[in-house]
């Protein structure tokens, strides 16, 4: 017998953070990949960090996520950004 543990039952807050290369495009660009996948994101549950040295940028999200398939898509998408090092 197979049994499948669900983690996550949605919809469900979600938390994403991306690690890239600061830069004038950075956010822009992440933001646009964010607002595709989760087009009801709010603002307000956004934050960024910069780095001690300013070379990197950490940008975190909530979004309420509505399904794996939206959160599998929206990491991918991340990940392929070309300035992005890391996706948590």
């Amino acid at each position: 017998m197979v049994t499948e543990l669900k983690l996550l039952v949605f919809p469900v807050d979600y938390p994403i953070k991306v690690v890239g290369r600061a830069g004038n495009m950075l956010r822009a660009d992440i933001d646009a990949v964010m607002l595709r996948h989760a087009p009801d994101l709010e603002v307000a549950r956004t934050s960024e960090r910069l780095s001690e040295n300013g070379n990197y940028l950490s940008i975190s999200y909530t979004i309420v996520a509505r399904s794996e398939a939206q959160v599998t898509a929206l990491a991918a998408e991340l990940a392929a950004q070309p300035h992005v090092i890391m996706v948590i």
